[in-house]
């Protein structure tokens, strides 16, 4: 084993997508206020729309719009996919994201996506951003358990023979890091996507990270 093998404390990192690694909060939030106004439901708040990120899409629109019925909800999933897709080649990674993954695998970590999006969303960023290769594997909501459900991180860990006290899990919701509790796993939050890092201190994250720039700083030091 190598001497960066060594140093290693986590084999497996796991990143959330939207507001993580992905700038997609505000489009996110306009699009499920938008969606809940097509199918007349109260307007949720940027708070209440914002909490919801990360969530499988199903449980997300359900807790943003509790005046809608559910016999509306597939109405409502597609008013959001509607409105999202509109928006979706505006959408970026956050500066810097390139690099930290390159730090990354250089350093010999895995690397795994864990989101709230759809396999068919995902599958579309990852190829908008030109980052096939870049993830050694992925779990979308849509084929297994939601946030903050463990099954996400217990299925990666179990695809690549990883213990939990292996596997740091990177978010920037509640749900990101109770999720990696929920596993057994450590947890890094970051404060620049849908939630605010108030919230974070009772999951007991490893760090909080402020910028990208935090983020791999504490990472390449920490991880």
């Amino acid at each position: 084993m190598n001497s960066i093998a060594r140093a290693r404390r986590f084999d497996l990192i796991a990143f959330d997508w939207d507001g993580t690694l992905f700038d997609s909060t505000a489009i996110i939030v306009r699009s499920i206020q938008a969606a809940v106004r097509d199918v007349g439901g109260a307007t949720p708040s940027v708070q209440a729309a914002s909490y919801v990120i990360g969530m499988a899409l199903p449980q997300a629109l359900a807790h943003a719009a509790p005046d809608v019925p559910p016999e509306r909800y597939p109405e409502l999933g597609q008013r959001y996919r509607y409105h999202y897709m509109q928006h979706q080649d505006d959408l970026s990674l956050f500066d810097g994201v390139l690099p930290l993954l390159e730090r990354l695998r250089e350093r010999g970590h895995l690397l795994a996506v864990a989101t709230g999006k759809s396999r068919r969303g995902l599958d579309e960023a990852l190829r908008s951003v030109s980052l096939r290769g870049v993830f050694d594997g992925s779990r979308t909501a849509d084929e297994t358990a939601g946030k903050p459900h463990p099954l996400m991180l217990q299925e990666l860990m179990a695809e690549f023979d990883v213990p939990p006290e292996r596997l740091l899990m990177v978010g920037d919701t509640t749900h990101d890091l109770q999720m990696a509790q929920n596993a057994g796993c450590a947890s890094v939050g970051v404060s620049y996507g849908a939630h605010e890092p108030e919230a974070f201190a009772a999951l007991n994250p490893l760090h909080v990270a402020h910028s990208v720039a935090d983020l791999h700083a504490w990472l390449d030091g920490a991880a």
